[in-house]
């Protein structure tokens, strides 16, 4: 697939995080569960810190310092994307939702000064930390990397040597 298809289902990503915190944020009440499933919530709340709200109380340095590097990853992983061949899916296509999730949570932070999370999942009294779907396409798409670099590349070299 072409470089700018890539980039196009990065922003296809964007656009669903952006909008699916938008309404998050416009229609539930701030830290009131609203129940969807067993062990499935929707709950808004707003994470001033990184993943798992790491350093959310750090006292404000924190929003820049995490929309830099974002930025920074955001650039590495264009350039990452010219670099790879069209024959190549699993790793672009990792690439793609970590650059898409890193953007739509930018975008937050820049705008609010935090990022909005609404999806919540717990079991009994264990609750993991809320996330979005641009957290949800950043664990994806570095669990693709991760897979594509221990399953498929190691499968290619096999059958080259």
């Amino acid at each position: 697939m072409k470089l700018q298809n890539w980039l196009l289902l990065a922003l296809l990503i964007v656009v669903l995080d952006q909008l699916t915190k938008q309404l998050a944020d416009n229609l539930l009440a701030y830290g009131d569960p609203l129940a969807v499933l067993p062990s499935f919530n929707l709950t808004l709340l707003y994470n001033k810190g990184a993943a798992f709200s790491f350093l959310n109380s750090a006292g404000g340095w924190q929003r820049w310092f995490f929309t830099a590097v974002a930025v920074v990853v955001s650039i590495v992983i264009v350039f990452w994307l010219k670099a790879t061949g069209e024959e190549q899916r699993w790793t672009p296509a990792g690439l793609v939702l970590i650059l898409g999730g890193a953007i739509g949570n930018v975008i937050d932070r820049v705008i609010f000064g935090h990022v909005i999370d609404f999806i919540q999942v717990y079991y009994d009294t264990f609750y993991w930390p809320a996330f979005n779907i641009a957290d949800s396409a950043i664990c994806v798409g570095a669990a693709i990397l991760l897979l594509s670099g221990w399953l498929v590349q190691p499968q290619k070299t096999r059958t080259e040597g």
